[in-house]
């Protein structure tokens, strides 16, 4: 069964009625570039073929019914209460609220129902959260006859994420799951968001992404993603710069020497993580996605090291990964639990799938979950 017939079947169970449209969102997987965005810096994420679709209906008065298969119940809520929203319906009600903050008239505006199926894993480090906010903001945007672009929904999503879920992220996932290309990954200037497509090319090489869903689970709205994101800020703030893109590797020197250890090394991190992404774009460019692996490897070691937001189960992935043929591998978003990222020859995929469960076995974890993931086209309306 489809995922569109699956969210149609939750709204009918819902709301017994049919709906009207559905919409898709992707979820990301980001080849390079982590944590760089909201230091307004570069990254190189990509939309997979796991997505969140949203099936609608527009409503007559001003109410909000929302359901979805991963929680019980039905969510109610309307246009003038949006900013209260809790748990799985903040990011919903969330992106209608934020379109309020770029023109749409919610006053005016019109109640609707809406039903949610996933199959982005949660806590995988996927952007589970940006899946859903963009299938949301496309079913809003054409209920309301909006009309905005692209970019302009990316940062809806983000607002809404920022603000009503309360999770301090940039604008990375939700540019990678509407702006997303096939086979191609979403090269992306966080300051200008100038974007454009980078091929991939991964099909010809002979190569495909494998994703470890180390089961270990996150939320970027508590702990350390907060504190990471401060101590980038207080870093930028000590060297004199209104963000970390405007520090250089020709600038790592006089930051040691102005900075405690651990604010230096997560600038270090960001500083080097830009360039890395500028490398592998040209690297891609220029000699194709088998060039690419010791710019991954070196990612991770830069996020194992000087940012601090590898787990050991993620760390096991990528080694377990390289020894088994990986041409390069790295944990990928925001840390502290999640997925991993390989890039793997095809022929050897398997039995590198099956040297990571017996690695994960021997050390005591539980066993991951194992994938290979697509570069596909972003939301879209179905």
């Amino acid at each position: 069964m489809t995922s569109t017939n699956v969210a149609a079947e939750v709204f009918a169970a819902a709301f017994s009625a049919e709906p009207t449209g559905f919409a898709l969102g992707p979820g990301r997987a980001n080849l390079i570039g982590e944590h760089t965005d909201y230091n307004l810096g570069f990254v190189l994420p990509f939309a997979i073929d796991r997505a969140a679709v949203a099936a609608f209906r527009p409503r007559a008065d001003r109410q909000i019914r929302l359901a979805t298969d991963f929680a019980p119940g039905v969510i109610t809520s309307d246009l003038d209460h949006l900013e209260g929203a809790g748990g799985w319906s903040a990011y919903p009600l969330g992106v209608a609220w934020a379109l309020g903050e770029f023109g749409a008239d919610l006053h005016a505006a019109t109640g609707f129902d809406l039903a949610l199926h996933s199959d982005v894993p949660v806590g995988a480090g996927l952007s589970s959260s940006a899946a859903i906010e963009s299938a949301t903001v496309l079913a809003l945007d054409a209920m309301w006859g909006l009309g905005l672009d692209r970019r302009t929904l990316a940062r809806v999503g983000q607002r809404a994420e920022n603000v009503v879920v309360g999770a301090p992220t940039g604008i990375m996932d939700q540019s990678a799951s509407l702006l997303g290309e096939a086979d191609s990954a979403v090269f992306l200037d966080c300051r200008s968001l100038q974007a454009s497509a980078i091929p991939l090319g991964l099909d010809a090489a002979g190569l495909e992404i494998l994703v470890i869903d180390t089961r270990v689970s996150h939320a970027h709205a508590t702990g350390g993603y907060a504190t990471r994101r401060a101590q980038c800020e207080e870093g930028a703030r000590v060297l004199g710069a209104t963000s970390l893109r405007e520090v250089g590797v020709d600038d790592l020197d006089r930051a040691k020497s102005m900075l405690n250890d651990v604010v230096y090394r997560r600038v270090k991190h960001v500083v080097t993580e830009n360039q890395r992404v500028l490398d592998t774009v040209a690297t891609l460019r220029t000699s194709g996605p088998g060039q690419i692996g010791a710019l991954l490897d070196a990612s991770h070691v830069s996020m194992r090291d000087d940012f601090e937001i590898s787990v050991p189960e993620l760390d096991l992935a990528v080694e377990t990964a390289v020894a088994a043929g990986a041409l390069g591998a790295r944990m990928t978003g925001g840390g502290f639990g999640g997925s991993a990222i390989a890039l793997m020859p095809v022929e050897r995929a398997r039995d590198a799938q099956a040297a990571i469960a017996e690695a994960f076995g021997r050390a005591g974890f539980a066993e991951p979950v194992q994938f290979e993931v697509r570069a596909v086209a972003g939301a879209r309306l179905l």
